[in-house]
C-alpha cells in the first residue's frame, strides 16, 4: 500500500511540474516587432509586461553625439523580461527607486505594458517620459510602473532617453558633423525616436498607433512641450498630458551657439580639443567629469532640426501639434524659503526678499503676492517660488495652446494632496525635491516640518496608480482615493481626450478668455476658478520684457 501511495505522489508530481511548465510556456506573451519577436512576461493581474526593448541602435562609440540610429534586426525570439540599463547618470536625487539592469550609455530602451490579448484590439496608448532635470531618471522606476495603467484598458510605455552630457552636449564640430548641421538634443531626439517605433510597432501589442497619448512629469512635461513644438514629432501622438513644467518657461532652449560655447568649455575642462577625442573617453570618465566644479549645465538647443526656433515661437504661431492638452502643477512646488531663505517669513523680510529679487518691478509683483500679515506670508512666498520655478511656464502652455491649438480641449488641474508621513521603518530621512529620499546624520528632532503642500513630483504616484510601490510613505485610505480620482481622470483622457467621467466632478476645459477653471484634486477634487490669473499675466509680461 506504502509503495502505492509513492508512486501516486511521485506521478503527481511529475503532473504538478508539466502542468507548471505548460502553464508557464501559455504565460510568456509574443508580440513581433519590426526588428524581430520579442517574448515578455505575463504579471499576476493578467497584464503582459516587455521589458527594455531596443528603439534605437546603442548610442556609443561613433554614435555617441548622434541622432538615434536604427536597431539592427535580430533572429529567433528576444528575451523581454528584465528593463534595460538606465541611463548615465550621477546619483543627484537620492534614491529613486530604480529596477533598471544596471547603468550605461547604451541606455535605448522602451517597457511595455498590455492588457490586450491580441494584436487586433486597437486599445488607446500611453508612453510617459520621466523626470529628474535631464540628468536623471529612468523608465524602470516604480512611480512610472505601466501595469495599473494597463488594467484600465491602455498599452502603457516607459521610454529612457539619453541625460546629461551625453544627451545634451553640442559643439561646432558635432554641428558640421551633423547632416542636419545640429548638435545636442540627443535625449529630446531619442523621445521623438521612440515615438516613431511607436507608431510602427504598438499594433503589434495590441495599442492603436493613431491614438497615442504623450505625457510626463517635470523634465517629461518639458519633454512633451518640447515633442509638440518640433516638426521631428508632428503625427506621432494625438494627446497630451503635462504634470508640471514646460519649455516656455523652465529650461528653455538656448540658440545653438551658447549651446556650442558650453560644450567647448567642458572639452577644455576635460582636456581634449578633437571630437574624436571626446568620444574616446570611457563613458565612465566622462560622468565623472561632469560632477567636478565649474562645468557648464548642458542646455536644449535651438538646432533648426528639432527646434527649428524658439519654442514659444512655433507655439504663438500656432505651429505645435495641435492636439487636445491635459496640464498642472502642484501647490508646493519649491518652498517659500527659496525667497526668504533663512529669514522668517514676516511681511518686513518677505518685501524685501521681493525687492531684492524684482528691484523696480517689486511693486508690481508685491500687488499680485499680496500678504496682509505675517500669517500668510508662508502661503504667498510658497506659491511665488512655486510659480517662478514652474508654475508659470505650465500656466504659459496651457494658456497659449487654448488660443492656438486649433480649438482642441485643454484641462488644467492644480494638485493639492500633501504626501502623509513617512514610515517609521525608513528611519531619519528626508524627501528630496525630485522624490527621492536622502539620509540625515542630524537627529530626528532636528528634521523639516512636513510640508503643508503637494511638494514637486508628488503627484505621479497617484496619477499613475502607483501608491503600492512606493515603500517609503504611510499611504492612507484618502491617499488611496485620491490616487483613484486622478488616476480616472487620466484614464478617461487617454481613452476619450475627455477626463470626465461617471462619479468624478465635472472638469470642465479652459476658455481663451473669460473666468480660468481648474480642477483641484486632492481628498474634496472640485471645479475652481482661478483667482490669481494676474499673477501669471505679469510674469508673462516680464518674462517679455527680458
Amino acid at each position: 500500500m506504502k509503495t502505492i501511495f509513492i508512486t501516486m505522489l511521485v506521478a503527481l508530481q511529475i503532473m504538478q511540474v508539466a502542468t507548471a511548465q505548460t502553464k508557464k510556456a501559455t504565460t510568456s506573451p509574443q508580440a513581433k516587432t519590426a526588428n524581430g519577436t520579442v517574448e515578455g512576461v505575463t504579471e499576476s493581474s493578467g497584464i503582459r509586461a516587455f521589458k527594455g526593448i531596443p528603439f534605437a541602435a546603442p548610442p556609443v562609440g561613433e554614435f555617441r553625439w548622434r541622432e538615434p540610429q536604427p536597431v539592427k534586426n535580430w533572429q529567433g525570439v528576444r528575451k523581454a523580461d528584465k528593463f534595460g540599463p538606465r541611463a548615465m547618470q550621477n546619483a543627484v536625487f537620492g534614491d529613486m527607486g530604480f529596477r533598471s539592469d544596471g547603468m550605461s550609455e547604451d541606455c535605448l530602451y522602451l517597457n511595455v505594458w498590455t492588457p490586450a490579448k491580441s494584436a487586433s484590439e486597437k486599445l488607446p496608448v500611453l508612453v510617459y517620459f520621466y523626470g529628474g532635470g535631464f540628468v536623471a531618471g529612468d523608465g524602470s522606476e516604480g512611480r512610472y510602473d505601466g501595469e495599473s495603467m494597463a488594467t484600465k484598458g491602455i498599452v502603457t510605455l516607459t521610454v529612457n532617453y539619453r541625460l546629461g552630457v551625453f544627451g545634451f552636449y553640442a559643439s561646432e564640430d558635432l554641428t558640421k558633423e551633423s547632416p542636419h548641421h545640429a548638435s545636442g538634443n540627443y535625449g529630446y531626439l531619442d523621445q521623438a525616436a521612440a515615438l516613431a517605433w511607436v507608431k510602427q510597432n504598438i499594433a503589434a501589442f495590441g495599442g492603436d498607433p493613431n491614438r497615442v497619448t504623450i505625457a510626463g512629469e517635470s523634465a517629461g512635461s518639458l519633454s512633451v512641450s518640447a515633442l509638440m513644438a518640433s516638426p521631428l514629432s508632428k503625427n506621432l501622438f494625438s494627446a497630451a498630458i503635462g504634470e508640471s513644467g514646460s519649455v516656455l518657461g523652465t529650461l528653455p532652449p538656448v540658440p545653438l551657439v551658447q549651446a556650442e560655447q558650453a560644450g567647448l568649455k567642458f572639452n577644455e575642462l576635460v582636456g581634449k580639443k578633437t571630437l574624436a577625442e571626446m568620444r574616446s573617453i570611457s563613458g565612465e570618465e566622462l560622468l565623472k567629469a561632469t560632477a567636478g566644479q565649474g562645468v557648464p549645465r548642458f542646455m536644449s538647443a535651438v538646432d533648426g532640426y528639432f527646434f527649428p526656433e524658439p519654442p514659444l515661437k512655433t507655439f504663438q504661431a500656432g505651429k505645435q501639434s495641435q492636439v487636445p492638452l491635459l496640464a498642472g502643477w502642484n501647490s508646493e512646488e519649491m518652498n517659500y524659503r527659496m525667497i526668504l531663505g533663512k529669514e522668517a517669513p514676516t511681511l518686513e523680510n518677505y518685501t524685501k526678499a521681493v525687492q531684492k529679487l524684482y528691484g523696480e518691478q517689486a511693486e508690481k509683483v508685491l500687488k499680485e503676492y499680496a500678504a496682509a500679515s505675517d500669517a500668510e506670508v508662508e502661503q504667498v512666498a510658497t506659491d511665488l517660488a512655486g510659480d517662478r520655478f514652474i508654475g508659470f511656464g505650465t500656466w504659459k502652455w496651457i494658456d497659449i495652446q487654448s488660443k492656438t491649438g486649433g480649438g482642441k480641449p485643454v484641462y488644467r488641474y492644480l494638485y493639492g494632496r500633501p504626501r502623509p508621513a513617512m514610515n517609521a521603518e525608513m528611519g531619519n530621512v528626508s524627501a528630496n525635491l525630485a522624490g527621492g529620499v536622502s539620509k540625515s546624520t542630524e537627529p530626528a528632532a532636528a528634521k523639516a516640518p512636513l510640508p503643508k503642500g503637494a511638494v514637486h513630483s508628488a503627484e505621479i504616484e497617484y496619477a499613475m496608480g502607483n501608491l503600492s510601490l512606493n515603500k517609503v510613505y504611510a499611504w492612507t485610505p484618502d491617499d488611496h482615493k485620491v490616487s483613484a480620482t486622478m488616476q480616472e481622470y487620466f484614464a478617461n483622457f487617454i481613452k476619450t481626450t475627455n477626463p470626465n467621467g461617471k462619479g468624478l466632478p465635472e472638469w470642465l476645459p479652459v476658455k481663451p478668455e473669460g473666468d480660468a477653471h481648474y480642477m483641484y484634486i486632492d481628498v474634496n477634487t472640485r471645479l475652481e476658478t482661478d483667482k490669481h490669473k494676474g499673477r501669471y499675466v505679469l510674469m508673462d509680461a516680464m518674462a517679455t520684457k527680458e
